[in-house]
């Protein structure tokens, strides 16, 4: 769910499928350029490994390849890509988007919207397949430049010993530069992945017409033949052959950056073809040489090629990791907002698009984890084994979810809903199974990735509701609170003062605080909330809602989308339109800072109570997370037992 990307000609969230009048020709082609740079890196690059390892799953080696394992494997490999990605994906959940945007946090406020009520299955469906995601955030970086960089063994043979260093060093700086910004990059992601597919298309074309044998794996027979006549190595090949669909959830998450249009267009005119004759000139390049079986793709191309070749698939495969680790960016903002995980530092890299986000430590944790897999690993075929259940995870909840919004959102009947994706989920099932095979071998990475973030969500969630349930319980009514001042005994200080509060029915703990201790209120206060809605935007002319509620007293509520990084300073600027005057520099923000103590009768298990309070102590403050000017805040400090 990538949100850094830059875009020409400025919004990109308009849906091209509007109509023709309303998207000009020029910006469409512009917008597919773009979403090709962006969208498909990471399934543009599986090409260096995924038929590699495929055929080499079904037991063949360099030597000895035969014919019938070539074109079944093969057969495989275009016929996931069909059913996938161009039906599952590009035709059907395109058309599930969450007022423009996509993705697994998108689609789960989808259907809780939908549902109409909080459902604990659809969220914890959401937040598995969150948690999901963050093992394969992982994984794409280290297995795509491990990949790109062994070829420099062809260019250079006696060069292993560089391999891991070099990936290091590109990973390291990849992210070194993340603070930057991807405004400067993405500038180059459009044009260089265009030439890195026509490469791949004319080195295919190139390879096809020294064995046009092969095009008979375009028959779906050879697919199942190959199923049938091979049942001990059957699953095994299935969890290679879907490293070439790894990426396909990209064009879901990325679709409020370019519209469904775009996406289709860049999947279907350029992608697609591309990958599918560079698959296939793999597999006559088999046919004829099986002794290249070590690495088909490069070895497809002239000896003189090689050198540019492997700073090109560098290129593209630095684009592909770019890709996925802004879209754990984009992912880690919507958790925060969805209150899936506590507060963190956001940093805007520009101006003129919002949408482009740097986290301080999701990219440290990131790197730590990326250069701790390349070095445990070593090689693109080791870390294979780890790739791809977190992937057909994502998927088979994604399939889930959806059923839920056919249903409740599109008015489906229940077994229109169920005849829609149950083909689709039972084929995500069983590459879910094939991968699952893998997990001694290194499946157990995204695996242990996935539990560790599912241990943090839910216990941050559990944790929030349990505090937010004592909260109420001792918490006095704001009317109530109200009608027992007595405005002669409480001094008038001037000025402005703004108690943020969760509940705007309840009385701000730091104005019960404020009262108590300094016995005065001052000229105009005001209750704030700030909410996150189940949809990623809120439009400016519904972000800001006030009430008087007594004479000195004002509750304001603040909508924000769940894509939105939260500016209460600016949000009040607003306010000055619906006739609210106060100046900003002489108003005081009252806020309550908690800290946690651990509890010897904890409602929450021992150690999830610790996890809980060691992401409550670590976690920005609400004066960093909603951008409050630190000269303006004043904190009020409050102890709780957990």
């Amino acid at each position: 769910m990538s949100d850094a990307h830059t875009v020409p000609d400025g919004d990109v969230t308009q849906d091209p499928d509007a109509g023709p009048a309303a998207v000009h020709r020029s910006r469409t082609l512009a917008l597919t350029l773009g979403a090709v740079g962006v969208v498909y890196g990471d399934i543009g690059t599986s090409p260096l490994y995924a038929l590699r390892e495929a055929v080499a799953a079904a037991g063949a080696s360099s030597g000895r390849v035969p014919a019938e394992t070539v074109l079944g494997v093969l057969s495989l490999i275009l016929w996931t890509l069909v059913v996938i990605v161009s039906v599952k994906y590009v035709t059907i959940l395109l058309r599930a988007d969450n007022d423009g945007e996509g993705g697994t946090l998108s689609l789960l406020a989808l259907a809780q919207r939908a549902v109409g009520r909080p459902s604990a299955a659809v969220l914890i469906l959401g937040i598995l397949g969150a948690a999901l995601f963050y093992g394969d955030a992982l994984i794409t970086p280290a297995i795509s430049v491990l990949s790109a960089i062994e070829g420099l063994v062809l260019v250079m043979p006696g060069s292993d010993r560089f391999v891991v260093p070099a990936a290091i060093g590109i990973i390291a700086g990849l992210f070194a530069i993340q603070r930057q910004g991807t405004d400067a990059v993405a500038r180059f992601f459009g044009p260089v992945m265009l030439v890195w597919f026509a490469v791949l298309a004319l080195a295919g074309v190139w390879r096809i017409l020294d064995a046009p044998a092969v095009l008979a794996a375009l028959n779906p027979w050879y697919a199942a033949a190959f199923m049938v006549g091979h049942p001990a190595v059957a699953l095994v090949v299935l969890g290679a052959v879907f490293l070439a669909v790894t990426g396909a959830e990209a064009l879901y998450a990325d679709m409020g950056h370019f519209g469904r249009r775009p996406i289709r267009l860049g999947w279907f005119a350029v992608a697609f073809p591309a990958l599918v004759l560079n698959y296939m000139g793999q597999g006559a390049l088999l046919l004829v040489h099986p002794e290249t079986l070590s690495n088909p793709f490069y070895l497809m191309f002239p000896d003189w090629a090689l050198s540019p070749l492997v700073i090109l698939a560098t290129l593209a495969t630095i684009i592909a990791s770019q890709a996925v680790i802004t879209g754990t960016f984009s992912l880690t903002q919507q958790a925060v907002q969805l209150q899936l995980l506590p507060r963190m530092n956001i940093r805007h890299t520009s101006e003129a698009h919002p949408g482009q986000i740097y986290l301080p430590s999701v990219n440290a944790l990131l790197l730590i984890g990326v250069l701790s897999l390349v070095i445990m690993f070593g090689s693109s075929s080791a870390l294979a084994a780890a790739y791809g259940i977190s992937v057909t995870g994502t998927m088979v909840i994604t399939a889930v979810l959806t059923m839920v919004v056919a249903h409740r959102h599109w008015g489906w009947s229940v077994p229109a809903s169920v005849a829609l994706m149950i083909p689709f989920l039972l084929i995500d099932l069983v590459f879910l199974g094939a991968n699952l095979v893998k997990i001694a071998d290194g499946g157990f990475v995204p695996l242990g990735i996935a539990a560790a973030m599912l241990v943090v969500m839910w216990s941050w969630r559990r944790g929030t509701g349990l505090m937010l349930a004592r909260d109420s319980e001792s918490a006095l009514p704001l009317a109530t609170l109200l009608g027992q001042i007595n405005e002669k005994s409480v001094a008038s200080v001037p000025g402005t003062a703004v108690f943020l509060t969760a509940d705007p029915a309840m009385a701000p703990v730091a104005l019960l605080h404020s009262l108590k201790h300094f016995k005065a209120l001052h000229e105009k206060n005001m209750i704030l909330t700030v909410r996150t809605a189940n949809v990623p935007h809120v439009p400016e002319s519904a972000r800001v809602s006030i009430a008087e509620i007594a004479p000195r007293f004002r509750q304001i509520l603040l909508s924000y989308g769940y894509a939105e990084d939260p500016d209460v300073p600016q949000a009040l600027m607003l306010c000055r339109r619906k006739g609210l005057k106060f100046d900003i520099m002489a108003t005081s923000f009252i806020l309550s800072r908690r800290r946690l103590r651990l509890s010897s009768r904890s409602l929450m298990p021992r150690w999830q109570a610790r996890v809980f309070i060691y992401l409550s102590r670590n976690s920005a403050s609400a004066s960093d997370y909603f951008r409050i000017p630190a000269g303006r805040v004043v904190e009020l400090g409050t102890q709780m037992n957990v």
